[in-house]
């Protein structure tokens, strides 16, 4: 299984590499991974070269979202209480930069989006 298209892959590089030589970004999520069953969600913007430790924002739950970076190989292995996996939303589409949805999330305790 894979929790993401060619598309949003090439995207998600493309923003890594700019970061990577050290562009100021501050790109919109391109991809937000969420459980079926459970509060978890990842709204990703950028994927190192290695194609599996993707940056973004991170919402475990607990009321205290944080920018970092994950292990799509390892979120590809996790289920939630249910046993349900972890899995892309095919509707969604950013309506801010990332910077836009960490304020409104430190705000809330959690991505609203």
């Amino acid at each position: 299984m894979t929790l993401l298209t060619e598309q949003q892959r090439t995207r998600l590089l493309a923003n890594g590499a700019a970061r990577a030589t050290g562009q100021a970004i501050d790109p919109y999520p391109i991809v937000k991974l969420y459980t079926l069953d459970a509060p978890a969600c990842w709204l990703l913007t950028e994927l190192d070269a290695d194609g599996d430790r993707a940056y973004g924002l991170t919402d475990a739950g607990t009321g205290f979202p944080e920018l970092g970076r994950v292990s799509l190989s390892a979120l590809e292995s996790v289920r939630g209480p249910k046993g349900l996996r972890i899995v892309a939303d095919p509707h969604f589409n950013a309506r801010q930069p990332l910077s836009a949805y960490v304020a409104d999330a430190q705000r809330d305790g959690s991505i609203n989006d």
